[in-house]
């Protein structure tokens, strides 16, 4: 890569992993993740029906809709029982959760059966994968077997005016290697060799807001798309849309990295897609005096995924789908954030286009002068910062991103970086980081179960041996598609050719639109999820 991103890149932090779980004997069978087979997708059981059709988007771009398998009558529904602590809990105060110790599990499945329901506990026990030695995560209890959703929602009503907690759920959502699917995914294709549109990502108007895929899509006149990285969904979390992770659109660094997590780098030509592991650091200098850089374009305090700095609370580690606090940041802001910047106590230098300050204000917040940035300061930096920032002087904003290699990453104008994770294949091999990518939470075993370990919708991305770049959307949470664990996602991704891949933002968010139709079936109950970012298959207007 070449050219010039948000500034000058920072020196690498040494990644450290999150503390992985013993394997002990499993006394029931983790989910299994197999190796490709001939002929079809590394899901269910091997002698399933499968069914592909490709057709041509537009040169150099094919859409593959993948069906395997079928309903399985067989397949049961039940509910499954928030567990409080049991009185030979290690935290008997500790809030309800889907896994609990064994004590706990078996307790509540005791208290149930004395209060008449059909309850049992059940060991929870999942895969290794490159960096956690998997094993038991822990002890469920669920209640009941039924045919249908119906009936496992009465029960589930019934349990609450008992006074439990739970939910209905579909037994083909837990991964199990046997299931007999059905499973839906898509795969768009661009071969750079015919490509001759533009491979881009898209944010909308502006960060801080969140759009629908088809809305992104449909603004750039784009023939196909899909979501792409995570992002600040709670305001309490931050600003709803702004990535939650690196951002690179256009060749300007818009996001900083969670340091040390997987972004995906794709260029205009689809040429030299690559899955790349970054770090970002930035600096805020005036005269001889420098400033550290907390951030860009993100609501100062607020690290939504964590992988900041060492003062951050509670790890300046990767931590999936948490918050981690700094009261005391610096964040530069861009006018492509949005109408105004975060308000709130502290201060703000404005700056013009040449980057002279035309303004300290306090508290902060505002709008930006035409073509204008800002640096946001909270806590002590505050002081800090109004004393380096006169009117009429030049304050000069860096930042910038390196690989694992230590080498600076820069970028043109045809560069987009979107932020995911955790790895699935590297070199051709299943590789899957869910503990250095902050998905193992050691004292919450029911974040792995739900986000890793059970069946969800998912979005994936790679490239092949022959430079082409794979986007991947598989459906989940419905009976019609079971939707993937993370290793299966590996598994998929591996059987597909990728030679690296990564997973991408999934859930809800789980998008594909081609010709202006979500061709998939986004799972929220409201339909198709407004996201931060999306990437987009241009046609060729040259």
């Amino acid at each position: 890569m070449s050219g010039r991103l948000f500034g000058v890149g920072a020196a690498l932090c040494a990644l450290a992993l999150v503390g992985a779980a013993t394997a002990p004997a499993a006394s029931s069978p983790a989910p299994a993740s197999s190796g490709p087979r001939h002929g079809g997708l590394p899901l269910g059981a091997a002698d399933l029906s499968e069914t592909r059709t490709t057709r041509a988007l537009q040169p150099g771009v094919t859409l593959t809709r993948i069906v395997r398998g079928a309903e399985a009558p067989a397949m049961a529904w039940t509910v499954e029982v928030s567990i409080p602590g049991g009185a030979g809990s290690p935290d008997p105060d500790a809030p309800p959760t889907a896994l609990k110790d064994a004590a706990s599990a078996a307790e509540l499945a005791s208290d149930l059966r004395a209060d008449g329901f059909d309850a049992r506990s059940e060991k929870v026990t999942t895969a290794a994968t490159a960096d956690y030695a998997g094993g038991t995560l822990g002890w469920r209890v669920r209640v009941g077997t039924f045919t249908t959703e119906a009936a496992a929602t009465a029960e589930r009503t019934r349990l609450r005016a008992a006074g439990y907690t739970g939910s209905a759920w579909y037994t083909g959502w837990d991964g199990d290697a046997g299931d007999h699917g059905p499973w839906r995914v898509d795969v768009l294709t661009i071969d750079p060799k015919k490509f001759r549109g533009d491979l881009k990502a898209s944010y909308g108007p502006d960060l801080e807001n969140r759009e629908t895929t088809s809305a992104l899509a449909a603004a750039e006149g784009a023939t196909a798309g899909v979501n792409a990285g995570f992002f600040v969904l709670d305001p309490k979390a931050g600003a709803p849309g702004d990535p939650a992770g690196v951002g690179v659109y256009n060749g300007r660094l818009l996001s900083e990295a969670v340091n040390g997590r997987p972004g995906l780098v794709v260029h205009d030509s689809a040429r030299g897609t690559e899955v790349e592991r970054l770090t970002w650091r930035g600096s805020v200098r005036a005269g001889g005096t420098k400033l550290p850089l907390d951030g860009i374009d993100r609501v100062p305090g607020l690290i939504r995924n964590c992988g900041g700095t060492a003062d951050d609370t509670p790890t300046a580690r990767p931590l999936h789908d948490t918050t981690c606090t700094d009261p005391d940041e610096l964040v530069a802001f861009t006018p492509e954030f949005g109408k105004q910047t975060p308000k709130g106590d502290g201060a703000e230098a404005v700056l013009d286009r040449s980057g002279r300050v035309v303004e300290v204000r306090s508290p902060r917040g505002g709008t930006l002068p035409a073509g204008g940035r800002s640096v946001q300061a909270t806590g002590a930096y505050a002081a800090q910062l109004t004393a380096l920032a006169k009117t009429g002087q030049s304050l000069r904003i860096q930042g910038g991103l390196k690989d694992t290699k230590g080498r600076t990453v820069t970028a043109s104008r045809s560069t987009s970086i979107l932020n995911g994770g955790p790895e699935l294949v590297r070199d051709g091999r299943r590789h899957v980081t869910p503990a250095t990518d902050g998905m193992v939470q050691p004292d919450n075993p029911s974040f792995y179960y739900g986000w890793v370990h059970k069946r969800n919708p998912r979005t994936l991305a790679g490239t092949d041996a022959a430079g082409r770049t794979v986007l991947v959307t598989a459906d989940g949470r419905g009976t019609g598609s079971l939707g993937l664990s993370i290793n299966e996602s590996a598994d998929v991704a591996k059987s597909l050719g990728l030679r690296d891949a990564i997973n991408l933002d999934g859930g809800g968010s789980t998008t594909m639109v081609v010709d202006d139709k979500v061709i998939n079936d986004p799972s929220d109950a409201t339909g198709e999820r407004p996201v931060g970012d999306a990437l987009l298959v241009l046609p060729d207007t040259h």
